[in-house]
C-alpha cells in the first residue's frame, strides 16, 4: 500500500451551490488542490447519494449535476489538479458498497448521530429508505475506492468518517491490510463551521429561499443582503446592538479581511471596532449592511464571471466529467480488484485455487 495523500470530497447535486458551501467546503478545497500537499484529489458530484432521498425526482438531480460541476471550475477547481467525477458513472461503488455491508449491524446504523438528524429532518422517521439508511456505507465505498487518506468535512460529518473507520478496521481484521484508514480534516476556524441562511435560521437551503448563491446577479445579492435578519430589537441606530444570532455580523465573521476596511469602510481599522460601535449603540444595521454587500460583491463578481465563461461551452464541460469518470473508474477498479482478493472471489485470476481443486479431484 502506496503513502500517497489522497483527498477525497464532494457534494450532492440537489441545486446550485451556495456561499454555504463556499465557506464550508469549496474555498478550502481550493487551497488544498493548490497546496501541493497531496499527490492525488477527487472530488465527486454524489448523484447516487442524492437519489436516496429524491429518488421521485431524478430530474433535479440531472439538472443540477451540470450547474455543480460550472460552480466547481468558477471557484476555482481545476481538472489538470484535481479529478471531477460523477458518482454514478463508477458501478465498482455499488459493488463495494454491497461488501462492505457484511461488515455494519442494523443497530450501529441506527445510533449514528449524523443518520438520525438526517432522517428527521426528511421525516423518515415511519418509512426510511433502505438506500438512505446505508449511506454511510456507500460513503465508505467512496472513500476507500480512491484510497484517500484524508476526507475534509465538517464537524456534524464526524460521525460519518468515523463509520467509516470502523468498517476498514473491520475489514482488514477479517481479510487482510487491504483499505486505507482515512483521516477527517476539520475546518480551521469556527466561522467555517455553519453559515445560517440570510432569515438567520441554522440551515441555508434552497427549500426555506434564504440562500445567496455563487451564480446570483449583484442586484440579487445586494436584495438580500438588504433584507438579512440583524438584531430585532435594535430599532433606532442609537439603541445597543446584541451580535449573538446577528446574520450579518456572522457573515461578516465568515468573509471580512483587514484590506476590505481600508477600502470600504475607513473608519474603522478593523471587524473588532466594528462591532463594538454596535453594541455600544450609534451605528445603525443599514451601514453595516452596506459594507457586508461590498465584500459580498468583490468576492462573487469574479466566480459568477468566470461561471459565464463556463457556460459559453457546455459539451467541454461534460467532455471534462467523462474523462474524470474514466480517471476515478480505473483507480476504483484495481481498489475493487484488492478487495476481491483479499476476500479470495477472484476465482479466475487465482491459479493456486485451480490447481488446488485440480489435487483435491485427482484420484
Amino acid at each position: 500500500m502506496g503513502k500517497e495523500k489522497i483527498i477525497l470530497t464532494g457534494d450532492r447535486p440537489t441545486g446550485r451551490l451556495h456561499i454555504g458551501h463556499f465557506v464550508g467546503s469549496l474555498r478550502r478545497r481550493v487551497e488544498l488542490q493548490d497546496s501541493g500537499l497531496f499527490d492525488k484529489m477527487f472530488v465527486f458530484i454524489a448523484d447516487s447519494q442524492a437519489l436516496t432521498d429524491n429518488v421521485d425526482n431524478p430530474e433535479k438531480v440531472r439538472q443540477n449535476v451540470i450547474e455543480v460541476a460550472l460552480d466547481y471550475l468558477a471557484c476555482g477547481l481545476d481538472p489538470a489538479k484535481a479529478t471531477i467525477f460523477i458518482q454514478s458513472q463508477i458501478p465498482e461503488l455499488c459493488e463495494l458498497t454491497f461488501y462492505y455491508m457484511n461488515l455494519v449491524t442494523v443497530s450501529r446504523l441506527q445510533r449514528n448521530p449524523t443518520v438520525k438528524s438526517e432522517i428527521q429532518m426528511r421525516n423518515f422517521e415511519t418509512s426510511i429508505p433502505v438506500g438512505f439508511f446505508t449511506y454511510p456505507i456507500s460513503q465508505t465505498a467512496d472513500i476507500t475506492a480512491f484510497r484517500a487518506t484524508t476526507v475534509p468535512v465538517g464537524e456534524d460529518q464526524e460521525p460519518m468518517l468515523e463509520q467509516a473507520r470502523e468498517i476498514v478496521r473491520r475489514f482488514n481484521y477479517l481479510y487482510g491490510e487491504t483499505l486505507v484508514e482515512p483521516e477527517i480534516l476539520l475546518p480551521e476556524n469556527a466561522a467555517c463551521l455553519r453559515l445560517p441562511g440570510t432569515d438567520g435560521k441554522a440551515k441555508m437551503s434552497k427549500s426555506l429561499g434564504n440562500c445567496i448563491y455563487l451564480s446570483d446577479e449583484a442586484d440579487d445579492i445586494q436584495k438580500k443582503i438588504m433584507s438579512m435578519y440583524t438584531d430585532p430589537d435594535h430599532l433606532r441606530v442609537q439603541d445597543p446592538g446584541k451580535l449573538e444570532g446577528n446574520t450579518v455580523f456572522t457573515y461578516l465573521d465568515a468573509f471580512s479581511r483587514p484590506e476590505h476596511f481600508e477600502l470600504y469602510l475607513p473608519d474603522y481599522p478593523n471587524l473588532d471596532e466594528l462591532k463594538a460601535h454596535y453594541q455600544r449603540g450609534g451605528l445603525g444595521d443599514v451601514k453595516v449592511k452596506r459594507f457586508l454587500n461590498s465584500i459580498m460583491q468583490d468576492l462573487l463578481t469574479p466566480i459568477r464571471e468566470r461561471r459565464k465563461e463556463f457556460e459559453q461551452d457546455i459539451p467541454s464541460i461534460y467532455e471534462m466529467l467523462q474523462n474524470g469518470c474514466e480517471v476515478a473508474r480505473a483507480a476504483a477498479a484495481e481498489t475493487l480488484s484488492d478487495v476481491k482478493n483479499a476476500m479470495k472471489i477472484n476465482y479466475f485470476d487465482d491459479k493456486d485455487l485451480i490447481e488446488e481443486q485440480v489435487k483435491r479431484f485427482q484420484k
